[in-house]
């Protein structure tokens, strides 16, 4: 495999555990939520797988040298510092 291919699985599965978790503490830290929690966490689970690969694509060329060049790799920007 490419590494491209390697650095967007990885990625995706970083992503996806952040967006689980936050999802799942919301509904389980809101009583409103918690109620429904059986039908909710179902929902965070499949929302999260799909919506992981699409945020891989914004995340993973930032991890790549070739992508933004030497000079601006050590500048950084915003996010990066």
């Amino acid at each position: 495999m490419q590494t491209n291919t390697w650095l967007r699985i990885i990625v995706s599965m970083q992503i996806n555990a952040v967006l689980f978790g936050l999802g799942t503490i919301t509904v389980l830290s809101t009583p409103e939520l918690a109620v429904h929690a059986k039908y909710l966490i179902p929902a965070i689970v499949a929302l999260s797988f799909g919506l992981a690969p699409f945020l891989a694509l914004v995340v993973f060329p930032r991890m790549r040298v070739r992508t933004w060049g030497r000079h601006a790799w050590r500048q950084g920007d915003l996010i990066s510092g």
